[in-house]
């Protein structure tokens, strides 16, 4: 039974800075692989994660790219203004904030706004053969995170088109590092497609095209979803129960073809590549729930808040039946894929409905990715963690993975 006042104190554990890596193994594959079964544990590497999947497997994987969202602007007097980009604002996609052109509008974080004085930012830099100006001009103050307008010329370019020159990849703070260009490859999964997140989904970097074959070869299947990864995944639960924690939201973007590929698995082991995938799997069955108790439902009252399967009632309703609804809901649009927000909160008492396994990579104390990982595989997530620790396993981002198998 989920309990909104579930202690974070629960989820703590001591992770030595030494073992947070801050930089990626030269081979991807080359990392260590936990793999947790029925409450066992072997060490392995990832470029044999082939033997620990059964064929027929569905390995559904993220495929968002992470964009250079990381802006940096030199005041007048020299001091800097760094601008994180999160995502346009007035809930427009992140797909639309990036096409625009000659001005948009985003949500940002702000490091040292409160010197930020004069009227705009300006910051030059080239495209080719072009120079270009942009400038950022402080809209408005919402708490944690501002409104910017950024404003450029020559216009004929998308905001897409500047970023890689005007800005850089957003490494996570615990790196304590500057990106560098190895970043802007390696903090990529290699099947990264869909431009949007500002923090890769990492269990991803794990894998290689030869991986991959290698997976394919044993007949085990893949499918794409996205989900961009906002900056909500590295803020710690400050609150000393899940009751105070707001969870965040972030676009995801699912096919009717990968509803099809679910439904079609029919009992066949289904493999979630990260918690981004599992948490958009959840979704998924969640909406499909909705759609059952009142099939008339409109797309903003479909999306998932973070305590609705906690209160919404489930009871009798299959994954198959929960996504074939939701399959049927956008065939009704004349729509072939589905895209929202969700604010799923995956906590211990969460019954997991769709994954039978997931691969992740380690996760910060007291984070909800690790409480995710408590719900998943029980209390035994600690004989996993002090596994991992005990046998120098590199921790975060560019940390070593494992494959949890849900526990039955």
């Amino acid at each position: 039974m989920f309990s909104k006042n579930i202690s974070i104190s629960d989820y703590q554990y001591e992770l030595p800075a030494d073992r947070i890596a801050a930089f990626p193994l030269e081979e991807r594959d080359a990392s260590k692989l936990l793999v947790y079964q029925n409450g066992n544990i072997q060490s392995d590497v990832y470029r044999n994660l082939a033997e620990h999947l059964p064929a027929e497997s569905l390995l559904v994987m993220n495929d968002t790219r992470v964009i250079e969202a990381r802006f940096v602007f030199q005041k007048e007097t020299g001091g800097l203004i760094e601008i994180f980009c999160l995502e346009p604002a007035a809930n427009q996609l992140i797909e639309e904030g990036l096409i625009a052109t000659g001005n948009v509008v985003w949500n940002c974080l702000v490091g040292g706004v409160a010197k930020w004085k004069q009227p705009l930012l300006t910051k030059t830099i080239s495209i080719g053969d072009t120079s270009l100006s942009i400038t950022a001009r402080l809209v408005a103050r919402h708490g944690e995170y501002c409104t910017i307008e950024f404003e450029w010329t020559p216009a004929a370019f998308t905001f897409g088109e500047i970023m890689p020159y005007a800005g850089v990849i957003p490494l996570p703070p615990y790196m304590q590092r500057e990106a560098n260009e190895e970043d802007a490859t390696r903090y990529q999964t290699v099947y990264a497609k869909k431009e949007g997140s500002v923090a890769a989904p990492t269990a991803g970097l794990h894998f290689t095209d030869a991986l991959l074959a290698r997976l394919g070869a044993k007949g085990i299947q893949t499918a794409q979803l996205t989900l961009h990864v906002g900056a909500g995944t590295f803020l710690p639960v400050k609150s000393a129960t899940m009751s105070g924690h707001e969870m965040h939201r972030e676009w995801i973007r699912v096919s009717s073809n990968l509803l099809e590929q679910l439904i079609a698995q029919n009992n066949q082991p289904i493999i979630a590549l990260g918690t981004t995938s599992l948490r958009t799997l959840e979704t998924l069955y969640w909406m499909g729930v909705k759609l059952i108790r009142q099939p008339d439902l409109e797309l903003e009252a479909l999306e998932i808040q973070q305590w609705d399967p906690y209160e919404i009632s489930a009871e009798n309703i299959s994954p198959a039946q929960a996504l074939q609804a939701l399959k049927t809901w956008l065939l009704q649009r004349g729509a072939d894929e589905l895209v929202c927000k969700t604010q799923l909160l995956i906590a211990p008492g969460y019954t997991i409905r769709l994954a039978d396994a997931l691969l992740t990579n380690f996760h910060q104390p007291g984070s909800t990715l690790l409480l995710l990982v408590a719900a998943f595989i029980g209390e035994n997530w600690r004989k996993v963690y002090e596994y991992a620790l005990n046998n120098e396993y590199r921790f975060l981002s560019y940390g070593d993975g494992s494959l949890l198998w849900r526990e039955r």
